[in-house]
């Protein structure tokens, strides 16, 4: 069963690093085709929100409001959604990935009916929807509880990369993680432009897909987790059958053995 945790531990850690990858996709999508919104890394919105209250280089107030609106709601959702489960890949991490994969693989489709347009219903739709998966996302990755990796932000990440490593006197703890979650979503912010050249619904089909297979990847190894702790559950059974029907020597053979045993030591004595 160790060894199986262990390599739970790594599967899951994989799959929170494929989705810090789709998030830069999702993020490259949204400031590059949805008039510069971010709808995953909301410390970015949040600061493009602020400058365009100022007034500032003619950057958007609408979009931002909305992906940070739709974001607090999805992980709200997600929050309710996953209150109460089991810490780690439950029933419900599932439903939440599941849920996040097909809004983003959903909308990818059909941006190839209705393209999207900046400042359009159409558009700000899209924002908040994104927004609303990214969010639930966020929140169902938090109860996974992969250290280091929340799949939609790397600024905790870089500073722990700098703070804990051995040039800053630290261990170098979870140093491999942490380059790859920043590496990941550098890589995928890069590839979500490049797919947007071809059309604004490829990179959120890819990330969809993507998503979706992290989804079932974790059904599956929930579902042979439950097979090994089954398994254990009765060899555990067995095994307290088999001392139970171990047959006891009761206190009154116990002590004829003992008598027979001292009558021939007597015995041997007197020979």
């Amino acid at each position: 069963m160790k060894k199986f945790r262990r390599n739970q531990a790594r599967m899951h850690l994989v799959m929170m690093l494929t989705l810090t990858f789709t998030t830069g996709i999702i993020d490259a999508v949204g400031y590059l085709g949805l008039d510069r919104v971010f709808t995953a890394n909301m410390t970015g919105n949040v600061v493009i929100l602020g400058m365009a209250i100022a007034q500032a280089d003619g950057l958007p107030i609408v979009g931002p409001i909305v992906a940070l609106a739709a974001f607090l709601l999805g992980a709200a959702i997600g929050g309710r959604v996953l209150r109460g489960g089991r810490l780690g890949w439950s029933g419900r991490s599932t439903i939440s990935f599941g849920v996040t994969g097909g809004v983003l693989l959903g909308l990818g489709i059909s941006t190839f009916f209705v393209v999207p347009e900046e400042n359009t219903p159409w558009a700000f739709t899209i924002t908040g929807l994104l927004g609303a998966a990214m969010g639930l996302q966020a929140a169902a990755a938090r109860k996974i509880a992969v250290a280091d990796v929340t799949t939609v932000v790397v600024t905790s990440t870089i500073v722990g990369l700098a703070s804990e490593s051995k040039l800053a006197g630290g261990t170098g703890k979870n140093f491999p993680r942490r380059v790859l979650a920043v590496a990941l979503i550098l890589a995928g912010a890069g590839v979500g432009a490049l797919l947007l050249q071809v059309h604004i619904g490829v990179g959120m089909g890819v990330a969809g897909g993507l998503t979706l297979l992290v989804a079932l990847t974790g059904h599956l190894l929930r579902e042979r987790r439950k097979e090994v702790e089954a398994r254990e559950a009765q060899a555990a059974a067995a095994s307290a059958a088999t001392v139970s029907a171990t047959p006891t020597a009761s206190p009154e053979s116990a002590v004829q053995e003992a008598r027979s045993a001292a009558d021939g030591a007597n015995g041997d004595a007197r020979g």
